[in-house]
């Protein structure tokens, strides 16, 4: 993997100007795959926030974007859904040089949905359902508006870069609201972008603005502001409690999509070849670096041999290499420090008494010695109450326990403080349904893992956080709801007026 293009500055765009930061500091940006330089943000600073709060008020305040008909506000959302497409093997590229996974799952995955995903937030703003306007009281006639909240602050992942801002700018921008996106300090280049190509699209100057900078700095003084009306955080579960403390300031709307643990049930009438595909698949998806990954397996003790078997055969079969190598399933981590992690919670696993039965080690990668890799990795016989199975590895390692019954294993997958994401392998009708009843999650999948689709919510029960992202449930979270009332009768004395003066009428 050579990178052959000289490094690259990405100002921030503020008002739909390149800006650099205040504080005149750059970050660089580098791969974790060879360790080189791949381009450099503005290093943020409060300031900076202050600046694209206020160019987004603005341009709330003049009607820019949220008083644009609204024909052509879709039209210029479609328009950027085929500029990413135009550009989608130089994002791709991007995406890849910042997180060093494979190119393939970046150019044929992410990229292809991501458009898709602002298309259908550009039409769906034209089909929110309300209340028919009636006359409840009889004298009057109510109604319901649905309106854009104001000015919405964003912070989006490193793990999925370029996808999960166009989650967030999709139903943000449908709805009529300004935006400061603040991109992952480890992956902001296909963020800053995006912004640029949402004004080659026609979205007007201060409606989608991006500032770079650490999360402690840019992060904090957007959740804190108090002239934004909504924060949007997709992170860990720790970064999202620290933001609705410091939402708390102006009691502004907080949007978390946050941690999970996902469990895989496979029951003994389960299609074993479908279940360690799919197990597979789900937990090695961006180098386990999924909110959704499967994570812990529980496998009904009959089968549970013949899946682990099978199951790390597959494992062994990835393909760990050079992220642009066509070849490559696997590139790296996003970086050493999460590496160092997943080894720790092997390490530690074993040392509990559980087994490796593939991988569990760091493997050298011709040509890229200094790279983030680590082997796609199962573990075995773990105990329940372990860390392990408790707790976020973030990284392609699948946990596996056996269980005996399905109420056992229900048990099981709910004993957790996440609540994101769930599957159950089964032919059994009656136990798919009880298990989508039972399982405490946000979305729950029959025999298959991690597919998602734009018509339908993704989010999170419990510590996985609240609220909405894609189908028309994320409107809810981008719109107010205002009650329209007009009196129809002309009269200016009303009946209940003698409560506040005068007599009661005779009747």
């Amino acid at each position: 993997m050579a990178i052959e293009a000289p490094v690259t500055d990405f100002p921030m765009i503020i008002d739909g100007r390149p800006t650099p930061s205040s504080s005149g500091r750059w970050i660089e940006v580098r791969s974790p795959a060879t360790r080189e330089v791949v381009g450099r943000v503005p290093d943020g600073t409060a300031d900076d926030v202050d600046r694209a709060v206020a160019a987004g008020r603005r341009a709330f305040r003049e009607g820019r974007w949220s008083r644009m008909a609204l024909a052509d506000r879709v039209a210029a959302m479609n328009r950027l859904g085929d500029l990413l497409d135009r550009d989608a093997d130089e994002l791709a590229r991007l995406e890849t040089l910042q997180t060093g996974t494979s190119y393939k799952l970046r150019r044929e995955s992410d990229f292809a949905f991501a458009s898709d995903n602002l298309r259908f937030f550009a039409t769906q703003i034209r089909n929110l359902e309300g209340k028919a306007a009636y006359e409840y009281t009889g004298t009057h006639t109510s109604f319901v508006r649905r309106e854009p909240i104001g000015v919405v602050g964003q912070v989006s992942p490193w793990n999925y870069p370029m996808w999960m801002a166009i989650w967030k700018i999709g139903p943000a921008l449908a709805a009529g609201n300004a935006i400061v996106l603040k991109p992952a300090s480890a992956t902001p280049l296909t963020t800053v972008r995006l912004a640029e190509l949402a004004l080659e699209a026609g979205v007007p100057a201060g409606v989608l603005n991006v500032v770079t900078g650490r999360g402690d700095v840019v992060g904090a003084a957007l959740a804190a502001h108090m002239d934004v009306d909504l924060i949007s955080l997709t992170g860990d579960t720790e970064t999202g409690k620290q933001i609705q403390a410091l939402a708390s300031a102006n009691l502004k709307r907080v949007h978390l999509e946050l941690g999970g643990k996902a469990p895989f049930i496979v029951c003994a009438d389960a299609d074993i070849e479908a279940a360690a595909r799919g197990a597979t698949a789900g937990a090695l998806i961006n180098g386990g670096q999924d909110c959704t990954a499967a994570t812990r397996a529980y496998v009904h003790r009959s089968v549970y041999e013949a899946f682990l078997a099978r199951t790390a055969e597959l494992f062994d079969g990835v393909r760990v290499g050079d992220p642009f190598d066509p070849a490559t399933d696997l590139g790296t981590l996003i970086s050493d420090t999460q590496v160092a992690r997943a080894a720790g919670f092997v390490e530690r696993a074993q040392a509990a008494g559980a087994r490796v039965v593939a991988g569990g080690y760091r493997p050298a990668v011709p040509g890229l010695p200094d790279g983030a890799f680590y082997r796609p990795t199962i573990v075995a016989d773990c105990a329940q109450d372990s860390e392990i199975v408790q707790d976020e590895v973030f990284g392609p390692v699948l946990a596996v326990l056996p269980f005996d019954t399905i109420e056992e294993a229900l048990e099981k997958a709910n004993d957790t403080r996440y609540g994101l994401a769930a599957s159950i392998w089964t032919t059994n009708v009656f136990t798919a349904m009880e298990a989508a009843r039972t399982l405490n999650f946000g979305h729950v999948q029959v025999n298959d893992h991690l597919m998602v689709t734009s018509e339908m919510p993704h989010g999170g029960f419990k510590q996985s956080g609240s609220g909405k992202d894609m189908s028309t449930y994320s409107f809810e979270e981008y719109t107010q709801v205002k009650h329209v009332m007009l009196e129809l009768t002309g009269e200016p004395e009303k009946g209940w007026h003698y409560t506040v003066f005068g007599d009661k009428p005779a009747e």
